[in-house]
């Protein structure tokens, strides 16, 4: 076997090989012998097919396989036995197979650059005072009020503005078309999520009372599948009821367990200092990575950009799919979007192989018992059993995407401590 070694870039890589026809012509008699155990051929018996009939029968599926196994075991053992780090699989061109010739093709692939060592100290980025106020803290005390808030029945009267219904609810678009229903539906008459003319409808309606709404919505309405449709509601009045919303005192604060509703106030202070500290932090490591990337110049491989594309792509598709929208359904061009994603994704991509660098020359790396402390804490957020949750990580793959998170942080941690920060 001949095989040449070609750096068509810093990161593009290719061997070419040259099979002797020898190699060729023993696979390609192992795989005619294959074929004649399974195949099924008229005036010959099962197993008892000549090789020659077989190699004219199903010639091209037999060198196929020829080229298939060929192809998978000399290349993994050359990029193995040259210590090559492909960042994906080998794409194969230039493809040549015959009997009794030599079987000659390239495998072309892409690996991380090889870099001086970054100089990330005294990148400067602009940091903020985080500074909570009392207002702040009166905000996230409204959010708890009205997470505690109850409902209350109404009865003796029709429903006005302000009321919460308890609405059976059946849909269908006027011109025609699949439509839907939902039971149970808790709905604040007057909310301005709601259109204005679905608002009127509800308003008087007794208990029981069944109304037809006919709602046209505008052509730049938020939801793809309303904007511009006129859509027919039918509604029953199943209930009303009172949203009572708790008092900003001792007592709410006992019910969320503490002394009084000065340790509550303290608690919220405490949390959204913390939380608004983490925004500072990630808004100043984002800088401090755009700064090292503006000073890098490299090739970077289109696999991890590829990789970026397709994620930032996946994550817009995903985030439509939890608003109850069907990412299919919508009148967008997905190939646009995720091209439009390309110059963000080299960005990042070039940052990756920045921060690994940094990583490997300054030693870092996630530490067991650090991830360990992080897997603790994402198990209590989700409330299960920190043992649950690496089982279940471990199989999905995800532990080592954890892992590999901490040590971004901590070398983010590490150019961040090398940095000159201005205070705005």
């Amino acid at each position: 076997m001949k095989v040449e070694y070609v750096e068509e870039s810093t990161v593009r890589k290719a061997l070419a090989f040259e099979i002797e026809s020898e190699v060729v012509e023993k696979e390609i008699e192992v795989r005619a012998r294959d074929y004649a155990k399974k195949a099924r051929v008229p005036g010959f018996r099962p197993g008892k097919i000549p090789p020659d009939v077989i190699k004219k029968r199903f010639r091209a599926q037999v060198m196929e396989d020829v080229a298939e196994s060929i192809v998978n075991r000399v290349v993994f053992e050359e990029i193995e036995g040259r210590g090559l780090r492909p960042l994906a699989s080998p794409q194969v061109t230039d493809l040549k197979l015959d009997e009794n010739q030599p079987m000659t093709f390239r495998a072309v692939f892409e690996t991380l650059p090889i870099l001086d060592a970054p100089d990330y100290k005294g990148l400067r980025a602009k940091t903020k005072k985080v500074d909570v106020t009392s207002e702040d803290v009166d905000q996230e005390l409204a959010r708890l009020r009205e997470d505690a808030a109850r409902f209350d029945p109404v009865e003796g009267r029709p429903a006005q503005t302000g009321d919460y219904a308890v609405l059976d609810l059946a849909w269908r678009p006027a011109s025609g078309g699949k439509g839907g229903r939902d039971e149970n539906a808790l709905v604040e008459i007057g909310s301005g999520d709601n259109h204005e003319d679905f608002n009127a409808g509800l308003v008087g309606l007794g208990a029981n009372d069944v109304k037809n709404i006919e709602v046209t919505y505008p052509a730049d309405h938020p939801t793809p599948s309303l904007a511009g449709q006129t859509v027919s509601y039918t509604v029953t009045l199943k209930a009303l009821k009172a949203k009572v919303v708790p008092a900003a005192d001792d007592e709410f604060a006992k019910d969320l367990d503490f002394d009084s509703l000065l340790a509550l106030r303290g608690d919220i202070r405490e949390k959204l200092q913390k939380n608004e500290e983490r925004r500072a932090d990630r808004e100043v490591k984002a800088q401090l990575v755009e700064a090292l990337v503006e000073r890098a110049s490299f090739e970077v491989p289109q696999a991890l950009v590829e990789r970026h594309m397709n994620a930032r792509t996946e994550q817009a598709a995903r985030s439509l799919a939890m608003q109850g929208i069907d990412p299919s359904k919508i009148q967008m061009d997905w190939r646009e979007y995720r091209e439009k994603q390309r110059e963000d994704s080299v960005k990042a991509a070039k940052a990756d192989i920045l921060l690994d660098e940094i990583a490997r020359r300054a030693d870092v790396d996630a530490t067991d018992e650090e991830v360990d402390a992080e897997l603790g804490r994402l198990a209590e957020r989700v409330r299960r059993s920190k043992e649950a949750l690496r089982a279940q990580m471990e199989k999905e793959g995800d532990l080592q995407a954890l892992r590999a998170r901490i040590r971004e942080e901590k070398t983010l941690d590490l150019v961040k401590a090398d940095a000159i920060l201005e205070h705005e």
